[in-house]
């Protein structure tokens, strides 16, 4: 059994998911998004994201790059290898606090990655553009410790949020947003018959990993938010996994105007 799960955790798989999102601007519908969580210390497969380049429009990063005791060079290598898809977006997650942060930073803004602080970026397309906030783990205080969104002129204009921990969900009283991409559970890592995941915290239960449309009860006339948690493609604590297979999206962005019916959800497992 142990070794089952230790296989488990290296295993490499890219999913493919087709969003459907009712106020994505039609320049963008078919935007493709290369998305990575909770890498930790594994290495970043060449053979699997050196094929996607030219056909994924961004990176995007959703923290816990590395982690304390981490090979800086296995940083260096991924970063470079990530960058070299497509233009990169990040923020932090809990461990790479818990590492040389300085460092960390240095080479994820060498790498050429744009590092997300509790900041927006614009990202721009054929005239139209989105917003981009990256929403940056607490470094000091705990969960609870989250800074306020960064404010934009536009308070209409459609948004992604870029978040490590979904529980900075349950923070919020309003979410002026259209889509959050985030990480951290690692989907319980390890799920066991029965038992099912050792989440403590209620919000885990309920949002564990995979897609969710969120109501939006303080203005009804919005189209639910949707999330999207990924279970990431490392491990934290031990090389194991069990029921919650480690994985990378590649997402694509479609205008609901656009586009009908159920999302798409393909696996790919090279």
């Amino acid at each position: 059994m142990g070794l089952l799960m230790v296989a488990a955790a290296f295993k490499k798989r890219l999913n493919h998911l087709d969003i459907v999102l009712d106020r994505l601007p039609a320049a963008f519908d078919g935007y493709r998004i290369l998305l990575i969580t909770d890498i930790h210390r594994r290495r970043l497969p060449e053979e699997m994201l050196t094929p996607l380049w030219g056909k994924v429009d961004a990176v995007f990063l959703g923290g816990d790059m590395t982690e304390k005791g981490a090979s800086i060079e296995r940083l260096l290598n991924n970063m470079t290898l990530a960058a070299s898809v497509a233009p990169v977006y990040a923020v932090h997650g809990n461990h790479d606090y818990r590492a040389n942060i300085n460092l960390v930073d240095n080479i994820i803004r060498g790498s050429g990655a744009r590092l997300l602080v509790d900041e927006n970026c614009v990202i721009e397309r054929d005239g139209a553009q989105f917003i981009l906030t990256g929403v940056d783990f607490p470094r000091q205080g705990g969960k609870k410790a989250y800074g306020p969104l960064p404010a934009v002129a536009d308070a209409e204009a459609f948004r992604i949020i870029l978040v490590h921990d979904p529980l900075w969900l349950s923070r919020q009283q309003e979410i002026p947003a259209d889509l959050i991409l985030a990480g951290h559970t690692h989907g319980g890592q390890v799920v066991l018959p029965l038992i099912g995941n050792r989440h403590t915290d209620e919000f885990y239960r309920q949002y564990n990993a995979g897609m969710y449309e969120i109501p939006r009860s303080y203005n009804a006339g919005l189209p639910p938010l949707k999330m999207l948690i990924s279970r990431g493609f490392g491990t934290a604590h031990l090389p194991l996994r069990w029921r919650s297979p480690a994985e990378m999206h590649v997402l694509t962005l479609r205008c609901g105007q656009q586009h009908s019916g159920s999302q798409r959800f393909n696996v790919m497992n090279p």
